[in-house]
């Protein structure tokens, strides 16, 4: 039911926006003090130490060399900054709208809401939004000043990709990973009985709770969300923008302790008893129940499947031919089954990118087999839609080193990110040697992986 929610520990929160509390103390007491001047900037004590927190949230330990490390990025971010200030860049205030407004949400739903947000962080809502708007501002600045930099680097030719390959030692090129490029037929299962099933289960439920029924209780027993069943159904408070519309909707109409009537989403089908609302946030315990298919939904797939199967290996029709004529997946049948990458369109893909139940199938086949029926999932959903289907492992290419001829896109990108670093490198040595910088005492002895710094 949760489209995404990006858990926020409050040692992260602070990482990223607090600027002045919880600063290490240093000898003689110090709590905050300005530890290095470039240019017009500053960079506080305060702004390093919430950064060394959010480390130590993910688990990491910060001595001083990683101080030091934090340090020095700090110092880069501020001279792009001055830079993108020099020549004029406008902030894209569109991105920072929508940027302000999901770490909003995040940070609401991580703190309980806006009273909870601003008792945490002893300021009311307008001042953290200012605050953090300025933050984000020079984010954006920033960002657009290092892709301009990158961006002054001439194209790349074909002779230079070339040359970049034959200059460069084997073990210095990438590693192209196995890649495979495969074609279905994919069949769904009848939906009808089913859903049924699930809807009269979910209604006996609610009357269940209607009657006095504690609905944690029956959470417990019966949602088959793994994440809230244990805690009785109940999800947090949480920015209605995470979940699927159908879901919020729901939930935003009700009243506290009011269930909702049954509600489905990519996840299966819900009821919802809402608990608490504070603007567009709400929390709220759900039971979800997903259809549930027999062996005859199963084996019925099955035997067409395997009839397709045959009629193709009889060459009474083609696999191209066939998945346009029987697959009931719409995004791959206009192609003959080919399956395609969502994001980049690439008819390849490695195996981290293949469903689990489908690769666990193709490891063993070879160029131009066609596997037996199984069954795996759809991309609906968190955790997707059962699905039957065969497949054809259409052509596989072994991991090797990116090679001229058969890689060039790929040289090509590690090339030009080479050179965009070099570009950005070339930039941050030259704007070293004609910006004031100073750097207190407390960081004179860091061994910095750029020289220039210490003056």
């Amino acid at each position: 039911m949760i489209r995404s929610i990006i858990t926020i520990s409050l040692s992260v929160i602070l990482s990223v926006f607090c600027t002045c509390a919880n600063a290490q103390k240093y000898q003689n007491g110090l709590i905050d003090k300005t530890v290095a001047l470039i240019g017009n900037d500053m960079v506080m004590l305060s702004q390093l130490e919430s950064e060394v927190q959010m480390m130590g949230a993910q688990g990491k330990m910060a001595d001083k060399n990683v101080r030091c490390e934090i340090l020095e990025n700090m110092l880069i971010s501020k001279l792009f900054l001055t830079q993108a200030r020099l020549d004029s860049i406008v902030v894209n205030n569109a991105n920072v709208d929508a940027e302000l407004s999901s770490r909003m949400d995040n940070v609401y739903s991580s703190l309980g809401g806006e009273k909870a947000t601003e008792e945490y962080f002893k300021k009311p809502i307008y001042k953290l939004k200012q605050e953090w708007r300025e933050l984000l501002e020079e984010q954006s600045l920033t960002q657009e000043m290092q892709k301009n930099v990158a961006k002054s680097i001439p194209s790349l030719t074909p002779s230079d990709v070339e040359k970049y390959y034959k200059d460069s030692q084997e073990e210095d090129l990438p590693i192209v990973s196995t890649q495979y490029r495969i074609k279905q037929i994919v069949l769904y299962p009848t939906k009808d009985e089913a859903v049924m099933a699930v809807k009269e289960k979910l209604l006996n439920i609610r009357e269940r709770v209607i009657n006095g029924t504690k609905f944690s209780t029956l959470a417990r027993l019966y949602s088959q969300d793994p994440g809230s069943a244990m805690k009785g159904g109940e999800l947090g408070m949480y920015s209605k923008s995470i979940f699927w519309p159908a879901f919020a909707d729901a939930a935003m109409s009700l009243k506290i302790g009011q269930v909702s009537q049954i509600i489905e989403t990519p996840d299966g089908f819900h009821i919802i008893q809402l608990i608490d609302r504070d603007g567009d946030m709400f929390n709220a315990r759900h039971i979800l129940i997903k259809p549930e298919y027999t062996s005859e939904n199963k084996m019925k797939a099955f035997g067409k499947l395997d009839s397709i199967k045959t009629k193709i290996l009889s060459d009474s029709i083609t696999f191209f031919n066939a998945a346009r004529y029987y697959s009931q997946d719409v995004k791959s049948r206009t192609n003959g089954g080919l399956l395609a990458e969502e994001t980049s369109g690439s008819s390849y893909f490695e195996k981290d990118q293949l469903k689990p139940a489908d690769y666990n199938v193709l490891k063993n086949m070879k160029e131009g087999d066609i596997s037996d029926p199984f069954e795996s999932t759809d991309n609906e959903g968190r955790n997707g839609n059962v699905v039957y289907k065969i497949i054809m492992l259409d052509k596989i290419i072994p991991s090797h080193v990116a090679n001229y001829n058969d890689d060039y896109n790929t040289l090509l990108n590690e090339a030009n990110n080479r050179n965009a670093m070099a570009a950005i490198d070339k930039f941050i040595t030259e704007k070293q040697k004609t910006t004031y910088i100073v750097i207190d005492s407390l960081f004179q002895g860091c061994n910095f992986s750029k020289k220039g710094w210490i003056k």
